[in-house]
């Protein structure tokens, strides 16, 4: 089992990860969208959205930082265990939080304005579920090692994680882990690998080109200078 959890089920998530981003690439970039419901509800929407996507911004570089970046590194600039641990904590926790508010938000209006229940897809819901499920365990692991320095997995998750970059996963690195943190992992895996396949597809398409874009001008037009409008054709005439 730890084999299969930690040494086989790393790579299965990358090639469908891969796969489904080439598949969806290929054969679905109509589909390779949010599907946006703002047309149906923008009030709860423009609360809703902006909490989750900002909480789950800060999870995501937290999970980047801690997994990346060698506990060497930070003892080099002096940041000790302790301090670390108080910024992973509250940090972390308060980004976990915004993200869940965000996304209880999102699942209530989903479920309460009929128009955009009716455009949710069993797709939809498997995507809250497993999203939903990775962010509070990993929040409850974190809450309930939270005493005194807290597990630090940056000794155990965290070089095994590196290690699978290598190709030779240090499966001894996860010997040990509490079983919360395998769960989070599990589940985090298991999101990964759905992303192609669901709305979070969009995450692949930072509008980065718009940085680089000439500017739009718009004039407004200017009856002397332009004259008067040419007379429309019979298809375009409207009705008296």
């Amino acid at each position: 089992m730890t084999t299969l959890l930690w040494g086989v089920l790393p790579y299965v998530v990358f090639a469908l990860l891969v796969a489904g981003l080439v598949w969806r690439h290929r054969y679905d970039r109509f589909g390779w969208t949010t599907r946006s419901s703002q047309v149906y509800e923008s009030r709860l929407l423009n609360i809703a959205s902006p909490a989750f996507h900002y909480g789950i911004l800060f999870v995501l570089v937290g999970h980047l930082v801690g997994l990346f970046v060698p506990e060497s590194w930070t003892d080099a600039l002096g940041v000790s265990e302790r301090t670390y641990h108080l910024f992973s904590l509250y940090g972390g926790t308060a980004a976990g939080v915004l993200a869940v508010a965000g996304i209880a938000l999102l699942i209530y209006r989903r479920r309460t304005r009929a128009p955009v229940f009716r455009a949710t897809t069993a797709n939809d819901k498997l995507m809250y579920v497993v999203l939903a499920a990775a962010i509070v365990t990993g929040m409850v692991a974190k809450l309930s090692h939270s005493s005194g320095d807290g597990y630090n997995y940056r000794q155990s998750i965290a070089p095994w994680a590196r290690s699978l970059f290598t190709l030779q996963p240090d499966l001894d690195r996860m010997a040990g882990v509490p079983v919360l943190y395998e769960v989070h992992a599990v589940i985090g895996m298991v999101l990964i690998a759905l992303v192609p396949y669901t709305r979070l597809v969009h995450m692949f398409s930072a509008p980065v080109q718009y940085l680089f874009r000439p500017y739009v001008v718009y004039r407004s037009r200017d009856p002397e200078q332009l004259g008067p409008r040419p007379e429309r054709r019979g298809w375009e005439k409207t009705g008296s």
